[in-house]
């Protein structure tokens, strides 16, 4: 056995679907999940004979807001190739796709892990059509596919890494920052469970002392965080004990099988000349000026990164609370809608939108555009907890008719009764009962446990429905107790 220690290395090839409303080279819908089978289709995606492709602009400014975002150079000159290869989600034999001069090349992406920032080079940023859906069946004791062509021609862009990650637990971080930063220009859903975000991992065993170098080992089929991070674990376990007990590890694509968490052979691998690459002889070549990649740069969004260290920098939040509204870009704007520039609204903002909208949005399954509850709105409710007229009991209660209703939270608190009842006389008499019902909470008072004071004041609210003025009822408490004492 090869007593030996090995550092892993890791490069990525994600591929994700662009959200335009038709295919990458013609007018069918690229809508296509919620689709009947085989009906999103024309003779350019089914490949039939003289059919001609047309390039989808949108789909190429998208590819370069996502290379701008990952800090690559764009060129001035880029073609389409064909990727010769037969397989049945390929009606017509080959995919349209980039090879030697693809869109974006170069770039730098940093994001942030468990132990600060990691930093990973991307190769490049091509474009190329998505392939036909396989549905696979079995019927007595017989197995068989269906070809649906309606996610064929979807456009899809293929973000390729140099092999600078060393763990699964990094190759995971860059991956969430990468599909937030999809979502934040609006390309792509980022969708893994329908396969609008996938990716395939390259990893392969390289000793410390530079001795042993193993092969390059290719996995599939992973369609979620959890699942790269479990298949990269399961890999590096498998290569590292094959190489110190002096076993071949051959070049090869495996596919993981995420019920029995293992991975297993599919075949050897592919190199690039397998793929016949040649020129797209049906399309022209793309030609992008400065003014170009100008105007589409200006068509960008602050990116996450950015925008989280604006919110530490211009509305003094605290790191945690940066990241937590600057995850999803909705929640970004909702945040700001709701402060309209007033910085000093901005903590309660936060502290409201982290803590209440979110409990309401988790207990709900709604996303932030699905709550009932204007920027406005919640901006009004957090004015009436402020200057006092209603508690904080009070204001969730209001938030969740809010949402219910969709009336305003004036209107919400008058029809309610809930407005703070801040009179000594009303909440004295309140107080008196209390006691009189408490009486082993009050012993425990006079014995020294000050911290009955707390039951004793919970009380006081569930009598007032969360009305009475916490600071009046506590001091009326402790005067009331001090004099019977």
């Amino acid at each position: 056995m090869i007593q030996v220690e090995f550092e892993t290395i890791i490069g990525l090839e994600v591929h994700a679907q662009l959200l335009t409303r038709s295919k990458m080279f013609c007018g069918c819908s690229a809508a296509y999940q919620a689709a009947e089978p085989n009906t999103h289709v024309c003779p350019v995606c089914l490949g039939l004979p003289g059919a001609l492709p047309v390039i989808n602009r949108e789909a190429v400014a998208y590819t370069i807001m996502a290379g701008l975002s990952l800090g690559c150079s764009i060129p001035s000159y880029s073609k389409f190739d064909r990727k010769n290869y037969m397989y049945p989600d390929l009606m017509k034999g080959y995919q349209i796709s980039q090879y030697d001069l693809p869109l974006c090349v170069n770039g730098v992406f940093e994001f942030p892990t468990a132990n600060g920032t990691g930093r990973v080079s991307i190769r490049r940023v091509h474009l190329e059509e998505d392939t036909a859906r396989l549905v696979h069946r079995a019927s007595n004791g017989r197995s068989y596919s269906l070809v649906d062509a309606n996610r064929s021609g979807v456009p899809l862009i293929e973000i390729v890494t140099e092999p600078d990650l060393r763990s699964p637990e990094e190759a995971r971080s860059f991956l969430v920052a990468l599909r937030q930063v999809l979502r934040y220009l609006g390309v792509s859903t980022g969708n893994m469970e329908e396969g609008a975000f996938r990716c395939d991992a390259n990893i392969s065993q390289r000793s410390t002392d530079g001795t042993v170098v193993g092969p390059k080992v290719e996995i599939k089929n992973m369609n979620s965080f959890r699942a790269v991070e479990r298949a990269l674990s399961y890999e590096i376990e498998r290569q590292r004990a094959a190489l110190r007990n002096g076993e071949t590890l051959v070049q090869e694509t495996r596919g993981w099988l995420d019920d029995q968490g293992i991975t297993v052979s599919q075949r050897t691998k592919e190199f690039a000349e397998d793929y016949r690459y040649f020129p797209e002889p049906d399309l022209p070549p793309l030609y992008l000026t400065e003014d170009d990649v100008a105007g589409i740069r200006a068509r960008m969004p602050e990116l996450p990164a950015a925008r989280r260290a604006r919110f530490v920098a211009q509305y003094g939040l605290s790191e945690s609370d940066a990241a937590l509204l600057t995850e999803e870009r909705a929640v970004a704007d909702y945040f700001e809608s709701v402060v309209d520039g007033n910085q000093s609204l901005a903590r309660d903002a936060a502290n409201w939108i982290t803590g209440e909208i979110f409990a309401l949005m988790r207990d709900r399954n709604l996303l932030i555009d699905e709550i009932n509850v204007s920027p406005q709105q919640l901006r009004r409710l957090i004015a009436l907890v402020t200057d006092g007229t209603i508690t904080m009991r009070s204001a969730k209660e209001v938030l969740i008719a809010i949402h219910e209703t969709g009336r305003d939270p004036d209107a919400i608190v008058e029809e309610r009764g809930l407005a703070q009842v801040s009179d000594a006389a009303q909440l004295a008499e309140v107080v008196k009962t209390v006691l009189a019902e408490n009486p082993a909470a009050v012993g425990d008072y006079r014995k020294g446990k000050k911290a009955a004071i707390g039951f004793l004041l919970g009380q006081v609210m569930r009598h007032m429905r969360g009305t009475a003025n916490p600071a009046v009822a506590r001091q009326l408490l402790e005067q009331a107790l001090e004099d019977e004492g």
